[in-house]
């Protein structure tokens, strides 16, 4: 548990329900994974389908999306451009389709997302807003039902495989947590994830990223108290085991633990631009 964390957090699933469409966007790197993923929701008996994440502004990737109209409506899980950047143009080729989102400067045609617990209708699903900041401070998650069938469209809050990256300042480690919490809740359900392959059970994935971030805290504990002193030093001890590549996004997560343990780094962190696991 406390080494860095490359395969699926819970079990793949091995079937979706057969109104969930997977479309992946042509952009796969060590922070996006496979690409992002755009999810395409139509109820059998509905004529306009739901797009979560229309992902970065290809325009292949955008045709092909526009290709599942007709489309009512985009929401948005968080603000990285990796699924967002896309958003305005697709909305112009479906026609001017609305897109909710968190964050008013990504949201289009609409009000920004602000109550938990918030209902969309009129698609033949019941979506419902779940608040889950902590990757990042605008993220959310939507529990989709239809019938007997729901899934989680999860973001970057919790990934298909490996773990997500606390992107401080912006994302915050206790906020963090407790969303994973609300999401345990979730047994028996599918998640629909941003990056990677759609994992049978929420809640078993939530308890796994929680029994992580708590180990990483004890390793971080351990390192300041062996005498790390910056971000820098921390990672070098706690993230040894990871690809060089990737030591600027484990700084991100450090910062976010110390701020959390309420231990000084003396330094700003760097902007943040999309960088997702860790």
């Amino acid at each position: 548990m406390s080494g860095h964390v490359t395969a699926p957090a819970a079990a793949v699933a091995d079937e979706l329900p057969t109104w969930v469409t997977l479309l992946r966007a042509p952009n796969p790197g060590p922070m996006t994974l496979d690409g992002t993923n755009t999810w395409v929701l139509r109820a059998p008996t509905a004529e306009a389908a739901i797009v979560v994440d229309p992902g970065p502004a290809d325009e292949g990737h955008l045709t092909r999306i526009a290709e599942h109209g007709p489309v009512g409506l985009i929401l948005i899980t968080h603000g990285h451009p990796d699924h967002t950047e896309g958003a305005a143009r697709l909305s112009e080729l479906l026609g001017g389709v609305h897109v909710l989102a968190v964050d008013p400067a990504h949201t289009i045609g609409g009000a920004p997302l602000t109550e938990p617990g918030e209902h969309f209708g009129g698609f033949g699903l019941a979506v419902r807003l779940l608040k889950t900041p902590g990757h990042t401070a605008d993220s959310v998650c939507f529990l989709v039902e239809h019938g007997d069938e729901r899934v989680v469209l999860t973001g970057d809050t919790i990934l298909g495989r490996g773990t997500t990256v606390v992107a401080h300042p912006d994302g915050h480690l206790g906020d963090y947590l407790t969303s994973l919490e609300l999401l345990s809740a979730y047994t028996g359900t599918a998640a629909l994830p941003g990056h990677g392959p759609a994992l049978a059970d929420c809640a078993a994935a939530a308890d796994f990223y929680l029994a992580h971030r708590r180990a990483r805290l004890d390793q971080v504990r351990a390192a300041v108290a062996a005498g790390a002193t910056t971000p820098a030093d921390v990672v070098a001890t706690v993230y040894a085991d990871v690809d060089r590549s990737l030591w600027r996004a484990a700084e991100w997560s450090v910062r976010a633990q110390l701020e959390y343990l309420g231990v000084g780094t003396g330094e700003s962190a760097p902007g943040v631009s999309g960088l997702e696991h860790m």
